[in-house]
């Protein structure tokens, strides 16, 4: 019996296999590809940089400095959320 459930196992998997990704040939051949002119850049940069998943680029100078909190730090460099102005902030992000 266990025989038999391991040669149907590996006929499943075989035949999953089979029909992964494979007809991408034809896809290339029925539309050849349009090329346009470049668009143009806009003429301000955006105040932050960001990364390719949206958020903020911590490389640069300027959102080091957005993401700083308004009021003091502790000594490991968190807020001190005993201040008001850090739990405003705080509310305020999210």
């Amino acid at each position: 019996m266990k025989k038999i459930l391991l040669a149907l196992a590996a006929v499943v998997c075989m035949a999953s296999v089979s029909f992964s990704q494979g007809k991408k040939a034809k896809a290339k051949d029925a539309a050849p590809a349009v090329k346009t002119a470049p668009a143009a850049k806009p003429a301000a940069a955006p105040a932050v940089k960001t990364k390719a998943d949206g958020t903020p680029d911590m490389r640069y100078k300027a959102n080091k400095e957005a993401a700083k909190p308004a009021g003091p730090l502790k000594k490991d460099g968190t807020p001190d959320m005993r201040y008001k102005a850090n739990k405003n902030a705080a509310k305020s992000k999210g």
